[in-house]
Formats: structure tokens, sequence, C-alpha cells
């Protein structure tokens, strides 16, 4: 299953701003709807070990609740501190009416 693309929702499951807690290999990760585009990250935020799923999705950011640094849903970085390290970021595609996710 390493390095293919894994079925993890319907397309139209979430609606903007909406996130979802999935499991993938092992891996805890986050279903985002930023503005109607579909990303995966990992759940947990890297300044500390706190769930993102916790915080709220806003303008192709997701914001840690405990600190309030926001990352950047398309490249993990993060846009303000305190966190200083990106979460992982994953290959997405929506086909046949599913998201997809690639880990």
């Amino acid at each position: 299953m390493m390095g293919e693309y894994i079925a993890i929702a319907a397309a139209d499951e979430l609606k903007p701003a909406e996130m979802k807690r999935i499991l993938v290999d092992g891996k805890k990760l986050l279903l985002c709807n930023s503005n109607g585009t579909h990303y995966v990250v990992d759940e947990m935020c890297s300044h500390e070990d706190y769930s993102l799923y916790l915080g709220c999705i806003k303008d192709g950011k997701i914001k840690c609740s405990l600190h309030g640094s926001y990352f950047d849903l398309t490249t993990g970085q993060p846009t303000c501190d305190p966190a200083d390290e990106p979460i992982r970021t994953y290959p997405v595609k929506i086909e046949a009416g599913q998201v997809w996710v690639k880990v």
C-alpha cells in the first residue's frame, strides 16, 4: 500500500472549513476542506504534541488552538510564532467522487 493513493472520504463529505480525522497506515492525519480544496496534513502540531483537529481552517491555513500558530495547508510551513517547524502534507486527488491521499 505504501506509495499508492488510498480513498479516504467522499468528495462532498466535508463542507468548506470542515475537517475529518483519518488513520492511514498507522498515521494520524487530517483531511481538511479550505474553500472547496481538499488537503491532508499530519494531525499533530509540530510545536506541541496537540491535535490540530481542535483548531480551525481559515484562508488556506489551519490553526492550532493551543498556542495560536497557523500552518499553510499547501506547504505545511508555519506562518506565525510560536511554531517554527512545518507539519507534513500529503498529495491529494479527487477521482470518481472520492478524495484520495498518497502517504
